[in-house]
Formats: structure tokens, sequence, C-alpha cells
């Protein structure tokens, strides 16, 4: 059945616009008694500060400050999390999958319970937030970015819509993972699509931190080096921001363009930062089917009904009607049906998923504690909270210790869950984990400490205080200091004594070499950053250098341009250094070769091993040769040349003007990691993720904050928008912001632009 469509027109009220004057206030509309009133400062960059006196109104300022440089991106997925992508884009590319996840996960009564176990506060702070938003598009309407004038799809939001985008946000890389999956979950005898699962993980996402204390810094306090690999484009990009609330609330950083919060920050007394975690936030369960009904899964020692969800889609044809599609989905009490081609659905197995983050209720009572700690004993206390979806937190105080934790909502399983309840699947990864849903044992277990139902209570899971250094690069909690290994937690949280990444390994390696040398400063970690080395080339190009001679290869020759690349390149990934581009497609190629190493891996030195290229190994010397040749051969067909300047061979264009990004791919040795995929005939572009919101933050000896930090990709995504390529300016010259903070820092900025909102 077709329904026409209609659109409904924003109708754009009128109202007092922005004026934005050297500091001076204006556009202050007169009522008696308003609600809601926030003063917004830009400082230069375009970084919002935004000061009120209630937390309604910092949510109504904060939102107004973000729609400068997100309202496209944040409307976007506004229509995303309700489902909507069908009734205005169509079906293609994905948004049937979309409607059909989100309609089936973010129902009503989810909302409800998330919405009756939020603070007072943040209950306020969201109606502000709203309130903000759809005044910014009353103010702003004849003169809204391109990528979203005019569009249908644009309009006013309410406290459904943000919740919706708080919690959508956490279930993004666990249920979210099996989107399409969801879709095509049929009963045998009617599946008709069969796609592969994304087993990906967090590929996107990553990100570095380093914590230092009072031993090895210069001013006996905390110092935090924050950094972050996020999208380059998209809703998942970062965006600088500063709030506050005279007497209660003084916290600046930055968050996700669509979320309503700071995510890495500082105070005046504590600094913190995230890293992605190994912690497993959703399972799979294999399902045991009744043999003579496909639609019934074993659990215990009686058949539990599968159920079966209309869901209702509006979908726009290419007539422009809008036609409603039911589908359906299937739920267990596990979590939803999926199939894919790792995960049939057949005639004796299926297979659901359960996502802790879909009962994440802590968040924001989790984040408005970071903002107001006072020392990282605050930050611990906060995350117990348990409201960090799906990260782990390094931090530092000006008091001078360093702090590290995974405390983020895990599923709470043990080794002995795991041993006996693990399903091998074929197709399936080792780290995704695959339960016997037939068998009650293999349930999440219940704790009465956990504040999300079926979660690893704070109490269990890993943190370390220390006076000289933490740090994490994405892997597992064990090695935050090597001098202090963190053994003994549930696996479901993460390995410990098994090999690292060589970035977590340059990572601990950079550092102590800074220690070594003396006492830190904050500029030594932001040189630390931007020397750009390629610690898998300090380690192991010497022994690929090997086989370039030809005494020792007879087939030399044909790798000689590849080999006197590397052999003048100086082992960093500068816009100046030549060479890299042959490492990075050598490295890709060679890296999963069996037995590569020299020296194996050995728990006892997890820093130092596996090093050296086996070359005494013919198979090993062989593989080096062939990737030598086949990175090479990527190259000339590519139309890049060996030598060419990093800047010239990877670069982000920004209205059609080349910016050179310096750093390079995390797997082939960089602590600096960007992340860009060859472009046949330009280079590695457009940048994909990597550095994105990088913050140093330290204090002196007197215990005054030293803030410095830069967002490599700008603050708008928008072409037009005076802030889309101003800080990627700075970022690809090696430069940094110092940030202002102090309320002295902020009236004294040249560039400072002001405005006063009420209603």
């Amino acid at each position: 059945m077709k329904y026409l469509y209609l659109a409904i027109a924003i109708i754009v009220l009128t109202a007092c616009t922005k004026e934005s004057t050297e500091k001076s206030t204006s556009a202050i509309i007169e009522k008696d008694s308003p609600t809601y009133r926030a003063d917004i400062r830009w400082t230069s960059y375009g970084i919002p500060h935004v000061k009120a006196n209630d937390w309604g109104s910092l949510g109504y300022g904060f939102s107004y400050a973000t729609a400068e440089d997100a309202i496209c991106v944040i409307a976007k997925d506004v229509m995303m999390v309700n489902g909507e992508k069908s009734l205005y884009l169509g079906a293609e590319d994905g948004h049937q999958d979309s409607n059909i996840f989100y309609k089936t996960i973010l129902t009503d009564s989810l909302l409800d319970n998330f919405r009756a176990l939020q603070s007072k506060k943040s209950l306020l702070f969201s109606q502000g937030y709203v309130k903000g938003y759809n005044r910014y598009l009353k103010d702003n309407g004849g003169k809204l970015p391109a990528s979203c004038t005019g569009k249908n799809w644009l309009r006013e939001i309410s406290v459904d819509d943000v919740d919706r985008l708080n919690i959508g946000t956490g279930i993004r890389y666990g249920v979210g993972r099996y989107m399409k999956n969801m879709a095509d979950a049929k009963p045998p005898g009617q599946q008709l699509t069969i796609r592969s699962a994304d087993f990906s993980g967090f590929d996107g996402i990553g990100s570095n931190a380093v914590a230092l204390g009072s031993e090895v810094t210069q001013s006996a306090r905390g110092l935090l080096f924050g950094n972050p690999h996020y999208p380059w484009s998209g809703s998942s990009r970062f965006h600088m921001i500063h709030t506050t609330i005279p007497g209660e609330l003084d916290v600046m950083g930055a968050g996700l363009m669509t979320m309503s919060r700071i995510a890495i920050g500082f105070n005046k007394d504590v600094a913190w930062t995230h890293t992605v975690s190994t912690a497993l936030r959703a399972t799979l369960y294999e399902l045991t089917l009744n043999p003579d009904n496909p639609m019934q899964y074993l659990y215990g020692d009686a058949y539990r009904d599968i159920e079966s969800v209309a869901v209702t889609v509006d979908v726009l044809d290419e007539n422009g009607s809008v036609i409603q599609e039911i589908h359906p989905v299937y739920r267990t009490h596990y979590g939803p049906i999926v199939m894919s081609k790792e995960l049939p659905w057949d005639e004796s197995h299926a297979y659901a998923v359960r996502d802790a983050n879909v009962y994440n209720t802590q968040s924001a009572v989790t984040y408005d504690a970071l903002h107001k700690a006072k020392s990282v004993d605050d930050i611990e206390t906060a995350l117990s909270h348990q409201g960090i979806s799906f990260t782990n937190t390094v931090a530092a105080d000006r008091h001078g210790t360093a702090f590290y934790a995974d405390i983020s909502v895990t599923a709470n399983i043990n080794k002995a869950i795991l041993d006996n309840c693990k399903v091998n699947v074929e197709g399936v990864p080792r780290k995704m984990v695959v339960l016997n849903g037939s068998n009650i044992d293999c349930e999440w277990r219940s704790d009465k400490r956990s504040k999300i139902q079926n979660t690893l209570p704070a109490e269990d899971m890993p943190r370390l205080k220390r006076q000289d250094y933490v740090t994490n690069s994405n892997d597992s909690y064990w090695l935050s200091n090597p001098h202090e290994p963190l053994e003994g937690y549930s696996p479901i949280i993460g390995e410990e004594r098994t090999a690292r990444t060589l970035r977590t390994r340059a990572g601990i390696t950079l550092v102590e070499s800074l220690i070594a040398n003396g006492k830190v400063a904050p500029a030594d970690i932001q040189a630390m950053l931007y020397a750009q080395r390629n610690f898998g080339a300090e380690l192991l190009l010497d022994d690929v250098l090997k086989i370039c001679d030809s005494t020792e290869n007879a087939m030399a020759a044909n790798i000689a341009r590849s080999c006197a690349a590397l052999q003048t390149w100086d082992r960093r990934q500068t816009n100046e250094s030549r060479g890299a581009q042959v490492w990075t497609e050598f490295w890709r190629n060679v890296r999963k070769t069996p037995d590569l190493y020299q020296q194996a891996f050995n728990p006892d030195d997890p820093v130092n091993t596996p090093r050296g290229i086996a070359l005494s190994k013919p198979a090993v010397k062989t593989a080096v040769h062939e990737a030598l040749v086949k990175a090479q051969n990527t190259l000339d067909d590519a139309g890049i040349a060996l030598d060419s300047p990093w800047g010239e061979v990877q670069f982000s264009e920004h209205n059609g003007q080349r910016i050179p990004i310096p750093g390079g791919q995390g797997w082939a040795g960089m602590f600096s990691m960007i992340v860009a995929d060859l472009e046949k005939g330009k280079g590695y572009t457009p940048i994909k993720h990597g550095n994105s919101y990088i913050q140093v933050i330290a204090w002196d000896e007197a215990g005054k904050l030293d803030a410095r930090g830069i967002l490599t990709y700008s603050q708008s995504q928008e072409p037009g928008s005076d802030h889309f390529s101003d800080q990627t300016h700075l970022y690809s010259q090696g430069e940094w912001l110092d940030l202002p903070f102090t309320e002295e820092e902020i009236q004294a900025d040249p560039n400072l632009k002001t405005l006063s909102l009420q209603e």
C-alpha cells in the first residue's frame, strides 16, 4: 500500500539572529523571566566557551554552540536513530538495514527506562539541549550549510531524539556491528539474502594515551597526553568545547559531534582521555533449535519460543511516494537473532547477540562526575558509576599521580564460563565470543555490585596508579606499565602475557626513552608525537635491508629501487620524509608471514620481543623479497614515486587544496597514527581516521594549569565554514594551540566573539 509523502515544512520564525562582535554581547531576547540563559564566547579557531548558571541553560548553550559547526551532522544522526533513513533517502546503501536496527533496539520502552534512571540535572540538560538546538534552527534557517539546506530531514528535535543519540552511540560497536545481519535473519525456507557478518571490531577508531606522574615530570606534577584515533568524517568526529557553571563546573575538552557531554578533557585539577578497550560488550549465543520447529530454541530442559516482532518502516520510492513496509525481526531472551554466511539460521542452529550497552543508563552521571573530579581518586570514583561504554581511561592530576583503568561496560563472564561454554564457529574470529545458548549456566552472571545488569562490577576491573607513568594504545590492560603488569582478571576484558602491537611497544619505548633522558616537560611529549618516528622501521629495517645486498640475494636487482628508497629513508613519516610509502606497502604485505621474527615473543620481555627478521629461514627470505617487489609494483601502478616526500603522498583535500598530513599506519610501526587507503593516481587520501583531538595537559610547579591541544581536522566538516581547515594547517606544520581556559585567557583572545542567548 502506498501513501503520498507529505513534506513537513520547517517554519523559520523571526527571531533575534546571532550577531558576533568583538568583546561585546548582543542578540539578547528581552523576556520577563527567561527559562534559559547562556553566554557563548568563541575564541580563535572557533572554540566555543559556554557559560550558564544552571544545567538547563548549559544544555541550551552547549547545543547551540555545537550546532554552529555540526547542525547537519546532528540532523543526519537524528534521522538515523529514529529509523528514518529510507523515508528521506530511499532504501539503498544500507538505509533499510539501519532503519530496522534502530526501530528494533531503540524502542519507546527502552527510552522510558533510560529516562527514569537519569539524574534531575541530566534531564534538565537534555531539555535545554533540545531548546538550544531548535533555537539555532530558528536563528539560522536561512544560512545553514549546503549539506542540509532545504533538506526535508532537517527538523526540530525532542528529548527522545537526544536519548536515542546517546544510547545509539554506546551500542554502535556491539550489537550495531550486526545491523545488516539482524535485517537478514529469516527462518529456514524464508531466506533470500545472506551476507557476511562484520567482525572487524573497532576498525576506524583507536587511541594512544600516556599519563606521567611526579617522579618523572619537571614540575613534579601530573602530565597527560591524549591522542584518540577517530574518524575524520561523519558523526564520530570530535568537537572542542568549554562548559562552565560558576561555582559548580568548569571543564574543557572535546566530545563527539552528536553527543551532549565532553568525553575527553580537563579541568583545573585533573585531565583524562580514553582509548578503545579490548573488553567485550557483546557476545553471541549459539541456539540449539527444536528439530520439529525452527522457531523454538532449547534452554535448559525446555524449549523457548523465538519471538517475531513486526517493524514498520517508511520507504521513499523512486516516484516520491512513501511505502510502508513491514519487516519481521526475531528475538530471544538473549537478544535479536542475527544471520550471516558465518552464522546461519538452519534447521539445527541459530545465533543471537547480546549487548550490555543497550542497558547503559550510567553515562551521564559518570561524565558529570569526571568533569568535577579534583584528583585521580575522584576519577576512579566517577568511573565506578560504570557509564563508560567501550574505552579505557588514562588520567593525571595536578597532585602528581598517573592513573589507568579499564572500568567500562563489560559482559559479566568469567574464565569458567569461557572454558565451559565457548563454542567454536567456523568463520568467526576467536576474539568474537560465541557461547552455548542452550546451557543455563552460560548466562552472563548477575552481581549486586553492578550498576548495569549482568555486567562486571567496577571492583573486578583493572586499574593502576603510579608516580612514574601509565600508558595504553589499544592493547589490553596487561602492560599499562611494564614494571607492574596487571594480571589475574577475567579474560573477557583482555589478554595477558601475549604479544603487544608495534604501536603499543612504540608508546612504551618512546616514553621510557624520554624518562631516561631526564625530567619530562610538556614540550617533550609534544615533540615525541610530532617527531613522527616509525618504531617498526627502527626495530626491523636494518634486517630487511640485508636482502638488498646482491652478495646475499641473487635477485636483488629487481628490488633495487625499493631498496634505494628505504636505504635513504629517515625512518620517520614527517611531510619531508622520503620512502615511507615503500615501508608502508612492504609491511602491509609481509607482516603476517609465519615465523617472520628471529626472536619470538617472550612474555618476560614483552616490550622488546618479537624482534629481528629471520632471513636465515628460506621461506621468510622469499616472503621479504616478494613483499618488496609487490610494494614497488603497487606504488608504480598507483603512479606514486618511491622517493616522493611523504607530505606529497599523504594529504587531506580541503576546498581543492592539498594539506600534507604527517603520520602513518599503526600496524606499520607508527605511534603517530594516520590511516588512509592508497588511491591510484593521487596517494594516501582521503584520511579515514587517526590523530584527532590531541591534548597535552600539565601543571607547573605552583599548580597552575598548562593546557595545549589541536583538533587535526578542525571544528567543522562543512566546506563553507571558516573553521573547515584552519587547525588542519596548524597540524600539518607541527603546531599546537594554547587552549584558553581561564576567564583572563578567554578575554585576551584577539579573535573573541560573544553571544548572549535567552528565552
